[in-house]
Parts: structure tokens; sequence; C-alpha cells
């Protein structure tokens, strides 16, 4: 009989992104088979340190801030310290610290498989304004936007007033590190506009202003490696001036269609430009690509990537892929057979160049 295996189900965190976090872990942990893993649930309490104890859901859905460990090198609450390594973590963290390489870039130290893209591509893909440079550096067509540091609108407030000016009204603000629509204005009149990017760098050092366009949101599910599979498209409907956290997780008024009614030609376009750009970042494993369609033109815009995309009841990610032949749980263990196959090919990769000289022993 072969063991379960080992998965170390990774949640919570110091973001603004915590709590959705914490949601779409709950949903994982329901639908990863029991006959073939051992889910072992780690959260990661809003101090930033991991909770491995008792029930970490509860615990983290209790606002409980733990004890770190005396050892300073682990991120462990106290008396957890002699924890054993799960065999594969899944990562299920939102956010800064689950979505921009700083987690991978620690289990890489772990030398443990995980889910998901490796530290460049997150770090990348979470920074909205890198990014779009990144997509453009492809030929790719993203929303007309200015790109805005907090220390250059401190000493150059006109100046980048007037950049921002030449992209019209409406605007959109957002930070360029947070998802979830977090932090994300739209205004309408010139007289909003530096009250409004004061209070989106409440949120970040980096924010973008976009071009308000009159626009369909289109996504698109993507899995796999270099030569990924694509779903077909979904589109939001979206029942206020744009899809807010509190209509994605609270109010529920907007709704989705799966597929979305576009020309076939045009879908196979998104598909298209949805795997260039999933690779333009040398993405893995999941992500979810958003585009805008003009209404008037037809013109087709990309508008952000999410590599940690939603995993709840209500997300877009699982329910394409469903909707494209891969079911919740295949879709999981796709991920995890992902993951495994990342790790065992860099794990062969030759790291042990030797000069075969002293030069460097003093």
């Amino acid at each position: 009989m072969s063991t379960r295996l080992s998965i170390g189900l990774l949640f919570g965190g110091e973001s603004p992104e915590h709590e959705v976090s914490i949601v779409t872990a709950r949903s994982i942990a329901q639908h990863l088979d029991p006959a073939r893993y051992e889910v072992r649930p780690m959260g990661i309490a809003r101090n930033g340190v991991w909770v491995v104890t008792g029930d970490p859901f509860a615990r983290l859905a209790a606002g409980e801030i733990p004890d770190r460990s005396a050892h300073p090198f682990l991120p462990l609450e106290k008396g957890a310290e002699a924890t054993p390594l799960p065999d594969l973590f899944f990562n299920a963290l939102h956010g800064a610290g689950g979505e921009d390489g700083q987690i991978q870039g620690y289990l890489e130290l772990l030398h443990r498989p995980y889910t998901g893209a490796g530290l460049l591509a997150m770090a990348a893909g979470m920074d909205k304004w890198i990014t779009k440079r990144i997509w453009e550096s492809e030929g790719l067509p993203v929303v007309p936007y200015v790109g805005l540091t907090e220390e250059r609108w401190a000493h150059h407030r006109e100046a980048c007033l007037g950049e921002v000016a030449r992209l019209g009204l409406p605007l959109f603000l957002k930070p360029a590190n947070l998802g979830s629509s977090i932090g994300v204005v739209k205004v309408k009149a010139a007289a909003e506009l530096p009250g409004a990017l004061d209070k989106a760098f409440t949120y970040d050092r980096r924010v973008l202003v976009e071009q308000g366009l009159d626009v369909r949101e289109i996504e698109v599910a993507v899995l796999g490696g270099d030569d990924p599979f694509v779903s077909q498209p979904g589109e939001v409907l979206v029942a206020d001036e744009f899809y807010t956290f509190e209509d994605k997780y609270i109010a529920g008024k907007s709704t989705t269609r799966i597929p979305a009614d576009l020309p076939v030609e045009l879908a196979d376009l998104i598909r298209k430009q949805a795997a260039q750009a999933f690779r333009a970042l040398d993405a893995y494993g999941m992500a979810r690509v958003d585009f805008f369609l003009e209404r008037l033109s037809g013109k087709i815009h990309l508008n952000e990537i999410n590599l940690i995309p939603g995993f709840t009841s209500i997300s877009m990610y699982p329910k394409m892929m469903a909707a494209s032949g891969v079911p919740y749980g295949e879709l999981l263990d796709r991920l995890i057979d992902l993951a495994r196959a990342r790790h065992a090919q860099m794990k062969a990769k030759d790291k042990g160049f030797q000069s075969g000289t002293g030069w460097f022993q003093g």
C-alpha cells in the first residue's frame, strides 16, 4: 500500500488578502483526496508566525497572534520547533509574502517542492507596473498607463499630475502590489486626483494609474508550464462601476458567464495571448489572466495576471477549469504533479561547480 503524500497547506499571511486566503485554503483542503494526501494546514498569522498546532483554520479565523519560536531563523510558533517538513507545500497565500517571491525563496531553502510559479515570475507578476512593462516588451496590448513612485509623487507632484492628465478621465488608481481590488479607486474628476493618489500611496510605494475604458471583463485560466493548457474564456458581468472587493467577496452582486459570449476567433486570440503573457513572465503551474475588451472598438487589452488565483466556491479560476474539462479535484492533483516535476527538474541540475584549484582558500 502506497504512503500518502503529506501536503503543507500554506494560508493566511501578513497581506491585506489574509481573509481571502483563509477561504481559499479551506476550499482546497476540502477537495484534496484524503486517500492520496495527508493535509497539514499551516496558517501564517498576521504577525508572520506559522501556526501549525491545533486547528490553524480556527486560530487564524479568530485573529490569534501567537508567540514566535525562540529560534531566530524559524518562523514557527513557540513550542512547534520540531514540526516535520511536509513532502510538498501547497501555496494558498494571496498577496504580499505569498505571491511576490518571498515564500518561494524560503521554500527553495527548505528544498521542498511547492505549487505555483517560482520566485522570478511571482515577483514580476505581483507588481502590476513591472508586469505591464514585460508584456509591452513582448508586443502584447495593455491599457494605457502611468506608473508613479511615492518618492516622486512627494517631490514632483505637478509633473506627476501632468503625466497622468494625458490619460484623460476617468482613471483607475491601483496599488502596484495588491490584489482582490483592495485599494483600487475610480477617479472621475481632476480635482479628486491628488487626494486619491495620497490615499493610494498608503497601500504601496508604487501606484499604477490607468486610463478608464468602457470594457467587458474577460478572464481565462492557465495551467501548466511552457506549453500550458488554457481554458475557455469567462466573463465577469460587473454590477457596479468596477469589480470591487465588497462585490467579489461580500455582497456578490456581480455575476459570471462561462464560457463568455465571444466570437470563436476572438476567444482563440484571447487564449493565445494569455499563454504568451504567462510564458513572458516565466510563469508555472497556474494563473488567471484578465483582459479588458473595449465595447465600442472591440480591442482587447491585457489587464492583470494572478499567479495565486482564488480557489473559493465562487472563484473564476476553478470554475473556468471545470467548464473546460478539468474538475476541481483533478486540478489540485495536476498542480501537485507539476510542483513535483519542476522540483525534480531543478534538483537534477548541476550545481556543484568546483575549479579544481585552491585559489579561494586565502
